[in-house]
């Protein structure tokens, strides 16, 4: 009966351990959230429109909140939580667009939007987790070549008008010289033969 006894003993030992790990993985939050930023580094012009794309995933509903930090400060652009409700700040109303996996899409950006753009996913059980984007925007310099280009382009007509009316102006003066000397000369002719016929 003795080694029956130590066999139960060691089968209620096994069986307590078991039953506080069961109790303890039942009692523990069953949160966990996993994010994947598959785009970290954007570059974009001025005037375009960009997708901050993210994935998330966890076991609860989710808090999306998303923040722009720049030299100009840290602004607050959207929060929502999935299948509830979508708060967008009023600075970027019309500018953002919010999606189900966690992402947004910024519209017609602008220099001051460049930056650090960060994202927190909290779950309902209290755990979260946090992704960075860094959003470059440049200015689209071709434009202002056109820009030089067209202005340079209407000062050199411009300019080509110009000489060519000057041009006709030098040709019309000549042409008016000309003709001057003859007509002063055969009227001075004229006086001179009307004088020898009244003498």
């Amino acid at each position: 009966m003795r080694p029956l006894r130590g066999c139960r003993g060691r089968g209620v030992v096994v069986g307590t351990v078991t039953l506080c790990l069961a109790a303890g993985w039942a009692l523990q939050t069953p949160g966990g959230v996993s994010l994947v930023v598959p785009q970290p580094n954007i570059n974009a012009t001025v005037a375009q429109n960009i997708l901050l794309s993210v994935e998330y995933s966890c076991r609860g509903a989710a808090t999306i909140e998303w923040k722009h930090v720049s030299s100009w400060g840290t602004t607050k652009i959207a929060e929502w939580k999935s299948g509830n409700y979508v708060n967008i700040s009023t600075v970027y109303k019309g500018r953002v667009t919010t999606f189900e996996n966690g992402s947004i899409q910024l519209l017609n950006v602008g220099m001051r939007d460049a930056g650090y753009y960060f994202i927190t996913v909290t779950e309902e059980y209290g755990t979260n987790t946090y992704g960075t984007i860094i959003v470059n925007v440049y200015e689209i310099i071709y434009e202002d070549l056109h820009f030089v280009a067209v202005v340079f382009a209407f000062l050199a007509a411009v300019s080509a008008i110009l000489i060519c009316f000057m041009w006709l102006c030098n040709k019309s003066l000549h042409l008016c010289q000309k003709k001057a000397p003859h007509k002063l000369t055969a009227s001075t002719t004229e006086e001179i033969e009307l004088e020898t016929i009244e003498c």
